[in-house]
């Protein structure tokens, strides 16, 4: 029998160095096939909402997210099923009509800004992990990206962080990382964090290969 993959949640801010500390990980397992699976991915569907209704989504907000979808994928995918990972488009600010077909692998890296906000995906998680930057790092981050990835003006990226980043962080984000196994301080670059947590990856794959053979 097929082990179960192992399921490595990577929660933190927007623009905290998930994305530095999922590819880490992901550099020291080359011989293990890795899936990545972004919550960014599954915010819900808004096509039934005019597209003035759907500019007031605030994206960092529990609600803004699909988790009875994400759940369901991630069980289909411990189950050793394909799963269809749903494609958001910002540019229409709802649910992309394309899908990626996407096939389970030995290691699951869910990461999201609110992973660990959802019971139901916490029990889903082996180990749990919180990238902890500070709020200056972070800002300047998400100005880069969304200026340049997502076209956004400065003022813009500068008001929905007032109003809806910070404020949805502080409440919703924060303190969700008592939940964390490892607090990983400055994203990626904490090395020592990394290795540990490989080290316990690779127990955990080790432990299951043993318990279904």
């Amino acid at each position: 029998m097929k082990e179960k993959p192992v399921v490595i949640g990577v929660a933190g801010g927007s623009g905290s160095g998930k994305t530095s500390v999922t590819r880490s990980i992901c550099q020291r397992f080359t011989d293990k096939t890795i899936l990545v699976i972004e919550q960014d991915y599954y915010y819900k569907d808004q096509s039934h909402l005019p597209f003035d209704e759907r500019l007031n989504t605030n994206y960092d907000h529990p609600l803004a997210f699909d988790n009875d979808l994400l759940i369901e994928h991630l069980h289909d995918l411990l189950d050793n099923k394909p799963i269809e990972k749903p494609v958001y488009d910002y540019t229409i600010h709802t649910r992309s009509k394309q899908v990626i077909p996407v096939q389970p692998k030995d290691v699951i890296i869910l990461e999201g800004i609110l992973i660990l906000e959802d019971p139901r995906l916490v029990d889903l998680m082996d180990i749990k992990v919180f990238v902890d930057t500070d709020a200056d790092i972070r800002i300047i981050r998400r100005l880069q990206r969304d200026i340049k990835e997502r076209e956004r003006t400065l003022d813009s990226v500068i008001n929905q962080y007032l109003n809806e980043v910070r404020p949805s962080h502080l409440q919703f984000i924060e303190p969700t990382k008592r939940y964390a196994d490892i607090i990983i301080p400055e994203g990626g670059q904490n090395h020592v964090a990394i290795d540990i947590m490989a080290t316990k990856i690779e127990n955990i794959l080790s432990k299951k290969q043993e318990n279904n053979s």
